[in-house]
């Protein structure tokens, strides 16, 4: 049950990627505006997680996440029968909403359900799907819409929404509240929060259609407008923030030397592979000549890799220091990248597969430990602030990623190969920087011990 909600949230993000076109056409849009088709989801799914996350601690994961999968089964309706873009886009909004409510509060309930000899594998089996739902998104895409058109995207979600919220009813568990009396949900602080991160989305957004070639006059000083804003409204938010006992942002979860190193760890890494999958299919079909199916099948070699390894890594958590296992896999990522970027240009399919396999197994062998490491760190009181900020991460690695991207292809072509080339090279030095953070906690494991 917990595994299908995360697994239609995490799906979502990048389902509609491939019917962006389609969409366009369809409702009479342009290809710059059916955008925040993905956009809406993003926007909204990174600016709550951390209210969410606040919210389940107050009034209990369950109610939290009974109400998301709620929200986004109704949000999956409203999107099957839009008529319009913006109707569209709104829904999307309301799905990321509902997405929030899923994500954020997913980890503290793997917490509450598994016992602790077990949590390593209940937490290796979740990063698992997470990764593979993730990237198999435009897949199934490609699969639904060769016999369908883009609307019955969002059909499945209804279904199985109403099958997770019917199971959860009965099944989730309740979580005691042990905060102190009084301590509520802050609105300023939730306006804040949602305006740094959406200042900075945009912001961001922004410069890099700019460097894409956008020709919107002004463009840049918009965009250096809106960074200058949420950076501003990020200091005083954070500042607001500093001397409270549950802080909305984590910051006293950041105070903790493991778990800020933990979060440094996992947003560089989600960053590298951003990176490198976004760019992969560039390098496959433009410079190589591959076609849509053949590179799709060699592409499945990764997350298969991750599905495979996340279970072994999940019976060695506890066995090995996480830093150790995170730093293995992170330097078998980052070699996996480096080898793929060095290929010739007329590589064979047995050189991309091995290669894509071994990034696979890096990451998985990477991800469950680490995920472990900001879960186990936290006190239980604030697990869903730490599955917040485990979801934050995530999301705010893939946006940078995907930002980075677009400059790298606006200064290098695509179609030579040597665009990709730079972003698995770019990603392969992430990676290698994402090991050394995961290396750096052991220091502070033993000098907390």
């Amino acid at each position: 049950m917990i595994i299908i909600a995360v697994t239609m949230s995490s799906m979502d993000g990048t389902i509609v990627n491939l019917a962006l076109p389609g969409i366009a056409r369809d409702l009479h849009a342009s290809a710059a505006s059916s955008v925040w088709v993905i956009n809406a989801y993003q926007l909204a799914a990174l600016t709550l997680l951390l209210p969410c996350a606040a919210l389940g601690d107050r009034i209990g994961y369950r109610r939290v996440y009974l109400v998301g999968v709620t929200v986004f089964t109704l949000a999956s309706a409203l999107c099957f029968t839009a008529s319009s873009l913006p109707m569209l886009a709104y829904a999307r909004g309301v799905q990321g909403l509902g997405a929030a409510g899923i994500m954020a509060v997913n980890s503290a309930l793997l917490r509450l359900t598994y016992p602790r000899h077990l949590l390593g594998r209940g937490i290796a089996i979740n990063s698992a799907v997470i990764a593979a739902a993730s990237v198999a998104g435009p897949s199934l895409a490609a699969a639904i819409l060769s016999v369908a058109s883009w609307p019955w995207l969002f059909a499945p979600n209804i279904p199985l929404g109403a099958l997770v919220l019917v199971l959860g009813w009965y099944a989730l568990p309740h979580n005691a509240l042990t905060l102190p009396r009084g301590v509520r949900l802050s609105v300023p602080d939730v306006v804040l929060n949602g305006l740094m991160f959406c200042l900075v989305f945009l912001g961001a957004n922004l410069l890099g259609a700019r460097a894409g070639g956008a020709p919107a006059a002004g463009a840049p000083f918009m965009a250096l407008g809106f960074l200058c804003a949420g950076v501003a409204v990020g200091v005083f938010y954070l500042r607001r923030q500093w001397l409270l006992e549950t802080p909305l942002f984590p910051i006293d979860l950041l105070r903790i030397p493991v778990f800020a190193l933990s979060m440094c760890t996992s947003i560089t890494s989600f960053t590298a592979q951003t990176l490198a999958l976004v760019s992969l299919p560039f390098l496959l079909l433009e410079a190589w000549g591959y076609s849509p199916a053949k590179a799709g099948l060699l592409m499945t070699v990764w997350p298969l890799m991750v599905v495979l390894v996340a279970p072994l890594a999940g019976r060695l958590i506890g066995r090995y220091p996480d830093g150790v296992l995170g730093g293995i896999g992170l330097a078998t990522f980052s070699c996996g990248l480096v080898l793929l970027a060095a290929l010739p240009a007329v590589p064979g399919d047995v050189a991309i597969v091995w290669r894509m396999a071994l990034c696979g197994a890096g990451f998985g062998l990477f991800q469950s430990p680490n995920n472990h490491t900001i879960l186990t760190s936290a006190p239980n009181h604030r697990s869903g602030a730490a599955g917040g900020m485990l979801g934050t991460a995530r999301l705010t690695g893939q946006t940078s990623g995907t930002v980075i991207l677009v400059f790298i292809f606006s200064v290098a072509s695509v179609h030579t190969g040597h665009g990709p080339v730079i972003a698995l090279s770019l990603a392969a030095s992430l990676a290698a920087v994402a090991g050394i953070f995961s290396v750096l906690r052991l220091r502070h494991r033993s000098v907390s011990s």
